[in-house]
């Protein structure tokens, strides 16, 4: 028997990593023999940390400049292949500026920083995932901070969201900081730039998928060649998502709050797709709290939700008690599964 444990984060009490190897001891305790730990990332924030725990490498720290333009110690990772993964959130990520953002100045510059030391630390490839950011400057100072063009390496944006660039300021601004009169005035901003990089660089990106994600940066690098990718297709492919599937009897994700986004370009939506495709027979979901119209769209003969909450006394011990509760709903779900083999 082949389960496949492929979680994503649990925001505030679990890493991917800890999640799937939390999933995986309750799975080996109902019996199954062949457990595969496979923690995943959609492209924000936890990417590096995901990657790193099921493939292997290190991290390089060095100072970039941060959102708010203070210097800030960022890490990227070079993966055992000499993949280099940036996370934006570490160098322009809204984590940064601890509730004090300024929505209209915060910048990429530090992403850019981090995107150019991995090239010259000889990588031969980068991947940028750029969920949690602060920003809404269309990738300008990024772009700018890497002599508008690129290194000589492939560079591969994965993106957690496919919101097109000029539409990046109203979807995602007011999160960041930003009052409406704010969103306007960035709105009109990334018309402008989406003009500077047609001008100067013979791009179109004002109606690019996945060009709004990190608020725009994600089509300024595609202005200068990156190639913008799902960022689940990214992080399963560097794992092996499909190999692992492939054989599969049971395959588990899950996450900290299951709703209507889990479905559109996140690890869970993205899992459950790919194991209708390699016909898995036995899917289940372990999530912190599930939202019911979501919950009631998902489940099936073939697929359960496990939620933290029914096994906990209260929201506090969901998140406290998750490594203990996640490791019990893996047990309820391969002895169901076992019941209906």
């Amino acid at each position: 028997m082949r389960v496949v444990v492929c979680p994503d984060k649990f925001r505030g009490s679990l890493t991917a990593a800890a999640a799937a190897a939390a999933i995986a001891a309750g799975a080996r305790r109902a019996g199954a023999d062949d457990v595969v730990e496979l923690p995943l990332a959609d492209g924000g924030e936890g990417t590096i940390d995901a990657l790193l725990a099921a493939v292997g490498g290190s991290l390089r720290e060095i100072s970039v400049t941060g959102p708010l333009g203070d210097p800030v110690r960022a890490h990227y990772a070079v993966l055992r292949d000499g993949t280099a993964v940036v996370e934006m959130a570490r160098a322009s990520g809204l984590a940064l500026v601890a509730g004090h953002n300024d929505p209209l100045r915060a910048s990429t510059r530090g992403t850019g920083e981090l995107i150019g030391a991995a090239a010259r630390g000889g990588c031969k490839r980068i991947v940028v995932a750029v969920g949690g950011s602060a920003t809404t400057d269309g990738g300008l100072a990024a772009v700018e901070a890497l002599g508008w063009k690129l290194p000589p390496v492939e560079v591969v944006v994965a993106c957690d969201v496919t919101t097109r660039f000029a539409d990046a300021a109203p979807v995602f601004a007011p999160q960041k900081g930003a009052t409406a009169a704010q969103v306007k005035l960035l709105s009109r901003r990334l018309e402008s730039i989406a003009a500077t990089y047609r001008d100067r660089l013979g791009a179109e990106v004002r109606d690019l998928e996945h060009g709004g994600a990190a608020g725009g940066l994600a089509g300024g690098l595609a202005a200068l060649g990156a190639r913008l990718e799902p960022g689940l297709d990214v992080v399963g492919d560097i794992v092996g998502l499909d190999d692992a599937l492939e054989r599969a009897d049971l395959v588990i994700t899950g996450e900290g709050k299951l709703d209507a986004t889990s479905l559109v370009g996140k690890v869970v939506g993205g899992v459950l797709e790919r194991a209708d495709e390699w016909d898995v027979a036995h899917r289940a979901v372990i999530c912190g709290e599930a939202v019911a119209d979501v919950r009631t769209a998902i489940e099936s003969d073939s697929t359960r939700i496990y939620t933290l909450l029914d096994r906990a006394w209260s929201p506090g011990e969901a998140f406290t008690q998750a490594t203990l509760l996640c490791e019990e709903a893996a047990i309820e779900a391969v002895r169901a599964m076992l019941g209906r083999a």
